[in-house]
């Protein structure tokens, strides 16, 4: 099938950007970046924007750098460039890692970062990391710039707490500095299909021990989640480099099947990974500084 009829808008700046979110208000707008969950909706007469504005005349919003305590990523940023970057690696392995179990590297050199996050997928790997991670997201609008918590901003499926006429622009994730562990872990049917679940870990030690602990799982509910009773269980663990005690991996699996989800399959399932994330991490010992 083809889309129905829309109105195409493709701004120079940002400004120019919101102008058009404010002018259009009424008709419900839509902004495309990479397009990969858009398009098809569009394809199938399930999304019926009237107007489409395309934000890939935007290159100022496609950057990556640290400032300080946070590594700035812009909202256009392509999937595929978080993916080759050294930087990444190196500040936000999880953030890396997660970003290479995305599709297909089709998907990866066209989708962008802040177009997964604003359609909200709970069953998406950004926006499962960047809660985890405690990210911090930037709107800009006609108000100017705003700045949400990853936990404030996903409201439910496919809603989050953009105003109408705001932009996503930046991801803020704050940088854990010294030793820590940390792991990725999903289930998928099959290469490049949806997460069944996803879980998110990261940890900081400190002389062996865990002194921070943040596990975030994906397809749990209908927004990202994090898990503080599994978080409170880890914490003041000691990491020797060998596989987490069995009664930490029983304890956390008994934990997530009386939290989030009334789906016994998909809690077995997070406790399963969540154990495997715990024992990859476990097992690195330093997890490697930053």
């Amino acid at each position: 099938m083809k889309p129905s009829a829309f109105e195409y808008y493709s701004p120079a700046t940002l400004d120019e950007c919101v102008g058009l979110l404010v002018e259009h208000e009424d008709d419900e707008p839509k902004l495309i970046a990479g397009g990969q969950s858009l398009v098809p909706l569009m394809n199938l007469r399930m999304a019926r924007p009237e107007v489409l504005i395309d934000l890939n005349g935007l290159p100022d919003l496609a950057y990556m750098r640290e400032e300080g305590d946070v590594l700035a990523i812009g909202a256009m940023t392509r999937y595929a460039d978080i993916e080759a970057s050294s930087l990444a690696r190196r500040l936000c392995p999880l953030l890396a890692s997660a970003t290479a179990e995305v599709g297909y590297p089709a998907i990866r050199n066209r989708g962008t970062v802040g177009g997964a996050i604003a359609h909200a997928d709970p069953v998406a790997e950004w926006p499962c990391v960047v809660r985890t991670l405690d990210a911090e997201l930037v709107a800009t609008g006609p108000a100017g710039r705003r700045t949400i918590p990853a936990a404030d901003f996903f409201a439910g499926i496919f809603t989050t707490a953009l105003q109408p006429t705001e932009v996503l622009t930046e991801i803020r994730i704050p940088l854990r500095r010294g030793l820590g562990a940390w792991s990725f872990q999903e289930f998928v049917r099959k290469v490049g299909d949806y997460a069944v679940v996803a879980v998110a870990l990261d940890l900081a030690t400190a002389d062996g021990v865990v002194s921070e602990a943040k596990i975030g799982f994906a397809n749990l509910a209908d927004r990202p989640v994090r898990s503080p009773v599994v978080e409170a269980l880890i914490l003041g663990c000691t990491i020797t480099g060998e596989p987490p005690p069995p009664a930490l991996l029983e304890a956390v699996s008994d934990a997530l099947r009386t939290e989030q989800s009334t789906d016994p399959y998909r809690m077995q399932l997070a406790g399963v990974l969540a154990g495997r994330a715990l024992t990859e991490a476990f097992a690195s010992a330093d997890g490697g500084a930053r």
